[in-house]
């Protein structure tokens, strides 16, 4: 699983850093990024998919088949 954040869609909202802290990160202004290269450990899958599902912008992409 990758996951990815669309960074015209992101305002800053940081919903997704209440999930997985370990994959979002946040720049000063508030924007999502994701840590390395977005490749989804087995044990944060959840929160991960929580987290896309929660990002009232929908910037968030989860790809299950990478």
């Amino acid at each position: 699983m990758k996951v990815s954040v669309d960074p015209d869609k992101c305002q800053g909202h940081g919903r997704c850093m209440m999930y997985d802290t370990e994959i979002f990160e946040c720049d000063d202004l508030g924007y999502a990024h994701i840590r390395g290269d977005g490749t989804v450990p087995e044990a944060d899958r959840e929160e991960v998919w929580f987290a896309s599902l929660n990002c009232p912008e929908q910037a968030i992409t989860v790809d299950e088949s990478a």
